[in-house]
Parts: C-alpha cells; structure tokens; sequence
C-alpha cells in the first residue's frame, strides 16, 4: 500500500476516534413538568400511550436514547433531530404555549399524522414500535379534534384562528 493512503487512513482513524469524545448533551430531565400537555388538557389514556410511544423521543423534554446514540457523528444527528422536534412541539412545554399556538399545534398534529409524515420515516427504521396504526392515528385524530372543539368553547374564535391574509 502507498504511504499516502496509510497516512490517510491513519488520519481517518485518529479523527474518528477523536470527535467520540464529543458527546451532545442529553435530552433528560429528572422530574415531570408543571407546563406539560396533561397540565392544560384531558389526555385520555389511550392517546398519552401513543404520544408517549411515538412521539416523546423527539418531542419533549425526555429522550429515550439507543445504543448508538454515543457514537459519533450518529449521536449529533440525532442531537440535531430531537432539538427540532422540541422547537417544532414539545408536549413537556404545551401547557404553556398560548391558546392561539395550543389550538395551532393540535391541528398539525393531526394533519402531520393523517398524511403519514410523523413520526418520521428516518425514525421508524429503527423504532418499528413507533409505527402508527390506523387505529391509533384515529385515536390521535379525534383526541386532537376534541381538543380544538373544547379550545373554541372556552376562547372566541377570532382568538385561536388568524384571519385569511387576502
């Protein structure tokens, strides 16, 4: 073998063991929040299991991580995602959102699940369990409409929809 490409896998090697030593922080926090979903609405049992199965890895305050994740750069990528999905909706943080992005919020997620594009299908790959049914996504579907529902009884509509921008 050349030289060169000894010293370019020698270099390879050196820069793969060294960025294992950057670890992303952990996505876990030791105690429940005050400002989470169940806070603010009713959650019946069946949806928080199919929030908690399918979601909470990406959307909420608590990861649960795989093997993997301490290998880098795996471990960044999936740092990358869950910070997204907890800027994009984090159920730890919905009872403190305003009524105007709760009522927003429960509406995409009703649409992210009908057309199928959450969870994500980079995420499925591993986490089959993750997988939604089609009962589930009707369980989800119908908890998030009701909840819309109970929003407009309780705020004035002008409150929860922004007008149409002509």
């Amino acid at each position: 073998m050349k030289r060169w490409i000894k010293i370019v896998i020698i270099v390879f090697i050196a820069a793969l063991a060294g960025i294992q030593l950057v670890q992303p922080a952990r996505n876990m926090s030791p105690q429940s929040s005050r400002k989470e979903i169940s806070a603010g609405f009713s959650v019946p049992a069946s949806a928080q299991q199919v929030i908690q199965q399918s979601c909470y890895d990406c959307h909420s305050n608590n990861t649960r991580y795989p093997w993997y994740a301490n290998i880098q750069p795996v471990g960044w990528l999936l740092n990358h995602h869950i910070t997204d999905g907890k800027h994009e909706l984090n159920f730890d943080e919905f009872a403190s959102y305003p009524p105007r992005k709760q009522y927003r919020k429960f509406k995409a997620i009703e649409n992210e699940i009908q057309k199928g594009d959450m969870p994500l299908e980079s995420y499925l790959l591993i986490h089959r369990d993750a997988k939604l049914s089609e009962d589930q996504k009707n369980i989800l579907a119908a908890w998030c409409e009701a909840m819309r529902d109970s929003m407009k009884t309780h705020f004035p509509a002008d409150s929860l929809e922004r007008p149409h921008r002509r």
